[in-house]
């Protein structure tokens, strides 16, 4: 099998998790992840999360459940550590909250920031790990900006 990796490149991060099936509908419910492929061996099991069909820059989020840290609550990125997801509407913020929130998992309430950091809030996900929901971060226009749009 060839691949078409040429260079060396940025390509997921990994974090434990203390419920896997918990985690995944985490995910793939209050944020834009999907389930890319899931496994599983005699340690534990694992998944790949990201972008519906990011294919063109593939980046991943795993999650790895180790059998002997089942049921444990194993989150490494709090209170400021997180994961950054961009939306491109104000109003996604607030949605995402409002869903939060009632599920118990809102971390930080919405709110503005100083430039670079824009309008966010944070979620906490089954074990503890802070995600950031932010619009108008510009990250993604950002690089595209500085460095074409991959075209």
């Amino acid at each position: 099998m060839t691949t078409g990796l040429t260079a060396a490149r940025w390509t997921h991060v990994a974090l434990p998790t203390g419920d896997l099936d918990k985690a995944i509908d985490f995910y793939t419910s209050l944020t834009p992840l999907v389930v890319v492929e899931r496994f599983k061996d005699d340690a534990g099991e694992s998944v790949w999360l990201s972008n519906d069909r990011q294919a063109e820059t593939p980046f991943v989020l795993v999650l790895v459940s180790f059998n002997k840290d089942k049921g444990a609550q194993l989150g490494l990125l709090h209170p400021f550590a997180h994961i950054g997801i961009e939306v491109p509407e104000r109003s996604d913020v607030d949605e995402l909250a409002e869903r939060a929130r009632e599920l118990g998992s809102l971390h930080w309430e919405p709110r503005d920031m100083p430039d670079p950091v824009g309008y966010i809030c944070a979620l906490k996900d089954p074990d503890g790990n802070v995600i950031e929901i932010s619009h108008n971060q510009k990250v993604f226009d950002t690089v595209r900006a500085k460095w074409g749009d991959g075209s």
